[in-house]
């Protein structure tokens, strides 16, 4: 179950993630703004991408590939998020190419999803722990690169920063090492706590 928009944005992360991507990009977006407040993630990865018919597929409830968790017959992921957009005011989008498909045309493969919620409305879930999703995304496996956006605007002051995993290693060392999870931890509250 999701407890908070963080958890979303982290599971659509990991879809990517798990695409066969080279690269994915997370980028959240907060407008604190009291007339529209909103909270919104983009997700992009250039792994698989889907046809028309699979991309269908994943927005039922009711199917999934068995692939990521042998013997579930249900894939709530996507279904989930389209729910609790759709319920706190807020939309989505996902679009997506299929590697070597017709549809492809030349286009790079590749899915992007995109899910807004209005944080004005009493369905909206908590935003969540950003810095911990932040550091949950840069340890999943797969992508050699993985580029995460922030942006706030409103409320005291404005945040603008982007991360990119390779970056980090190069400082850190191996990110699962102990200690460069303390730090990388350390790091990306201080992105959030020293711009407030």
């Amino acid at each position: 179950m999701h407890f908070s928009l963080t958890d979303l944005a982290a599971d659509i992360t990991q879809n990517g993630a798990e695409s066969g991507a080279d690269l994915v990009e997370l980028e959240l977006e907060e407008t604190l703004i009291p007339a529209k407040p909103e909270f919104r993630f983009i997700v992009q990865d250039n792994g698989r991408g889907m046809d028309k018919a699979e991309l269908t597929r994943a927005l039922d409830p009711f199917v999934t590939d068995g692939i990521k968790h042998p013997g579930r017959k249900v894939g709530l992921g996507i279904p989930f998020l389209i729910q609790t957009a759709s319920q706190s005011g807020g939309g989505w989008d996902i679009r997506s190419v299929k590697a070597g498909s017709e549809e492809a045309g030349g286009k790079s493969p590749g899915t992007r999803s995109e899910a807004w919620f209005d944080l004005s409305n009493v369905d909206t879930p908590p935003v969540g722990d950003i810095p911990g999703l932040f550091r949950t995304v840069l340890l999943f496996a797969g992508p050699k690169e993985i580029v995460l956006k922030r942006k706030r605007r409103g409320g005291e002051k404005d945040l603008d920063y982007e991360i990119k995993k390779t970056e980090l290693a190069d400082v850190l060392g191996d990110l699962e090492d102990a200690s460069s999870l303390v730090l990388l931890g350390k790091y990306l509250r201080s992105l959030e706590n020293d711009n407030e």
